[in-house]
């Protein structure tokens, strides 16, 4: 959940990069240390806009991120969101600065980072990382926490909390783990050690790396949330539970969870739609009910 211990790593100096993508978005709330938009119809855009800081995360950054998921989440116009950042930095970790003066009386009473887990606990659509550059501690926790990673070849990914005397505290052991297997996991967190945006598509972490830069990256997020922005907002809602479900449940409890969904999905009128549309060979017109 940590950047690197450096202040010269957490504060150095940097520019924002603008994409292509922003060409295609619209007007958004103003936020202080985010960027939104919508790069596509029925595709939000969340980008960590703390380029001073590497994206470095921070409460209040994520009081604003989680506004915004909340909005996007609730929003019949969207129907998958993305979290990206800049091209050096996705997020370089947790903002050392708020954390170093706790104590254990005032973390513990008052559930410090707890609502990091908002995004994991409470967001039933589709969430698409793009992570280009460092995706460090809570860079990486914030990632893992994302139903899927996109990343560039070059980004940086690592849980490196051993190094400051702590231990991943946003879910990192648990997510890393069940990506990973106990064996490398505990290797990556008892050593720090980084691995690459090419060994996080090796080892499954990520979906989908891409050989380019953030440009290229957020075109491919942005192609994908398009894809699953155009299909029923019920039925998503549902594949993102059950998949998520898979990682709590074992098999049999598993199916069975899924079977009661999908029995479900049958008293919605996208069902009807859609399997009217495939046998008259049309184009489905989603309601999202």
């Amino acid at each position: 959940m940590f950047a690197r211990q450096s202040t010269r790593f957490l504060f150095p100096r940097t520019t924002t990069v603008i994409t292509r993508v922003r060409l295609y978005s619209s007007a958004a709330p103003s936020y202080e240390h985010i960027l939104t938009s919508t790069p596509k119809p029925g595709v939000g855009l969340i980008t960590l806009n703390r380029p001073k800081a590497l994206n470095a995360l921070s409460s209040p950054l994520f009081k604003e991120v989680n506004d915004a998921l909340s909005k996007y989440d609730e929003s019949k116009d969207i129907g998958a969101i993305i979290i990206t950042g800049s091209e050096k930095a996705f997020a370089a970790g947790a903002d050392i600065k708020e954390m170093a003066p706790l104590t254990f009386a005032s973390a513990y009473s008052n559930n410090f980072i707890a609502p990091w887990s908002h995004l994991a606990n409470s967001i039933r659509k589709p969430v698409i990382a793009a992570v280009s550059g460092f995706a460090l501690g809570g860079g990486c926790e914030l990632a893992l926490m994302c139903d899927i990673i996109y990343c560039t070849a070059s980004a940086t990914f690592g849980q490196p909390e051993i190094k400051l005397g702590v231990i991943p505290g946003a879910g990192g052991s648990q997510r890393l783990t069940a990506a990973v297997g106990k064996s490398k996991a505990m290797e990556l967190i008892l050593t720090g050690k980084n691995f690459s945006g090419k060994e996080a598509g090796e080892w499954g972490v990520a979906a989908k790396v891409v050989d380019g830069g953030k440009e290229e990256l957020l075109e491919e997020a942005v192609k994908t949330a398009e894809t699953i922005a155009g299909y029923s907002r019920v039925a998503t809602v549902a594949a993102k539970e059950v998949v998520n479900k898979s990682q709590d449940l074992g098999v049999r409890e598993g199916v069975e969870y899924e079977r009661r969904l999908f029995h479900g999905l049958f008293g919605s009128q996208d069902q009807k739609i859609g399997m009217t549309a495939f046998a008259e060979k049309k184009k489905p017109q989603w309601s999202h009910e």
